[in-house]
C-alpha cells in the first residue's frame, strides 16, 4: 500500500460554525478531519503535518515558500508516493501555481478543499480529500505536475481557477478543461497539461503589485506602486492586453525605471496578443517593452512573476520566462 503525505494548512474543509458570532472559522486539525474520514485508511498509509489553520485569505507568498520546503522535503523521501494539501479555498489556486512553478519533481501533488463546513450535512471535504489521496497515488498523475482535485474533477495548477464563490464544482479550467476525474475508485487522464514549467529558484520577491484596468483609469495607482518600491508589475488589462489611454503613461513610467511589466488580461479566458495599434492597445504596449502574460488570470501571473524575480533581475530574461513557447 502506498504512504502519502497529507498537509493541512486550513480552510474551509477544517471549519465549522462559531457558536457566538455564527460565522465560519477554522477549527479542526488534521487529525479530527482524517477522523471523519474512515475510507481513507483502506486506500493508502498516511502521515498528517498541521503546517496551519489558516482561512484562505491569511495564506501568503512568504507562507507559500515555507510551505513548498515543507514538500519538497516529503517528495524526497522514498517511501512517500505524493502528497496532499488541504487549503482554504480563496487563494487555493495561488498556492497551487507557486508550488507547481517551484517544485521540481515527477510525484503526484494535489490540493483539495471544500466548499462547505464541517457541520453541514453537505461537507464535501471528505470526498474532496480521498478524491485527492486516489489522485497522488496513481501512476497515471505523476508528471502532471501539482494539480487542483475538487468534485471528482482533477485540473492542473497552471490552468485552474475559482469561478464561483459558492458552488461545490467552483474550479475548473476555463480554456482547456479538466486533466481528469475520480470515478469512484479510479482516476482517468485524459490529457497532460498543456504546458509546464518549472522555475529554478530558492528566492521569491515579494514585491510585485497587481492593478485591474477599468473604464477610464488613469496612472496614479501605477505610479505609487512604483514610487512606494514595488520591484515588478501585473497589469490586469483589457480585452486583448490593452489599458486605458490616461493609465499609458504609468507603463511607461514603470518601464523607464526598468521594472518587468507585465500584461494580461481581465477576460476569464483567452490570450493576450498585440492586436490592436492604437495609443494603449497591445501593440503600443508591446513596443514600449511590456511582458505578455499568455493565458495567465492577474493572481497567477503575479505569483510567477514573484518567483522570476527571485530567480533574476534580468528584465530580457524574465521576459523569457513568461513568453518562451507563448509568441
Amino acid at each position: 500500500m502506498k504512504k502519502v503525505k497529507l498537509i493541512f494548512t486550513g480552510g474551509t474543509i477544517s471549519m465549522r460554525i462559531d457558536p457566538e458570532t455564527g460565522a465560519a472559522v477554522p477549527a479542526l486539525s488534521g487529525q479530527e478531519i482524517v477522523a471523519g474520514v474512515p475510507e481513507l485508511s483502506p486506500i493508502a498509509q498516511y502521515e498528517i503535518i498541521d503546517f496551519a489553520k489558516l482561512p484562505g485569505p491569511h495564506m501568503t507568498p512568504r507562507l507559500m515558500l515555507e510551505l513548498s520546503r515543507l514538500v519538497k522535503e516529503s517528495l524526497a523521501d522514498p517511501s512517500i508516493a505524493g502528497a496532499v494539501i488541504t487549503h482554504g479555498t480563496d487563494t487555493l489556486e495561488e498556492t497551487a501555481y507557486f508550488l507547481d512553478l517551484i517544485l521540481d519533481s515527477d510525484k503526484p501533488v494535489a490540493l483539495v478543499g471544500a466548499m462547505k463546513t464541517s457541520d453541514l450535512p453537505s461537507w464535501d471535504g471528505p470526498a474532496n480529500l480521498i478524491a485527492g489521496v486516489r489522485t497522488v497515488i496513481s501512476e497515471q498523475a505523476r508528471g502532471l505536475g501539482v494539480v487542483v482535485t475538487l468534485s471528482e474533477t482533477i485540473n492542473a495548477a497552471s490552468e485552474v481557477t475559482k469561478t464561483h464563490t459558492e458552488a461545490n464544482d467552483t474550479f475548473q479550467s476555463l480554456d482547456f478543461g479538466p486533466l481528469g476525474i475520480v470515478d469512484r475508485d479510479r482516476v482517468i487522464i485524459f490529457r497532460r497539461p498543456a504546458r509546464r514549467q518549472h522555475i529554478e529558484t530558492d528566492q521569491v520577491d515579494f514585491n510585485v503589485d497587481l492593478l485591474k484596468m477599468a473604464s477610464g483609469m488613469d496612472d496614479r495607482l501605477i505610479r505609487y506602486c512604483v514610487d512606494s518600491g514595488a520591484h515588478g508589475l501585473v497589469i490586469d488589462g483589457l480585452g486583448r492586453g490593452n489599458v486605458p489611454i490616461d493609465a499609458l503613461p504609468g507603463v511607461e513610467y514603470a518601464i523607464s525605471k526598468n521594472l518587468p511589466v507585465v500584461v494580461v488580461s481581465r477576460c476569464p479566458r483567452g490570450r493576450v496578443l498585440d492586436t490592436y495599434g492604437y495609443p494603449g492597445g497591445g501593440k503600443h504596449l508591446r513596443k514600449l517593452g511590456v511582458i505578455y502574460g499568455g493565458f495567465l488570470s492577474g493572481q497567477k501571473a503575479r505569483i510567477k512573476l514573484m518567483l522570476a524575480l527571485g530567480a533574476t533581475r534580468d528584465v530580457a530574461r524574465i521576459k523569457e520566462i513568461f513568453e518562451a513557447g507563448m509568441y
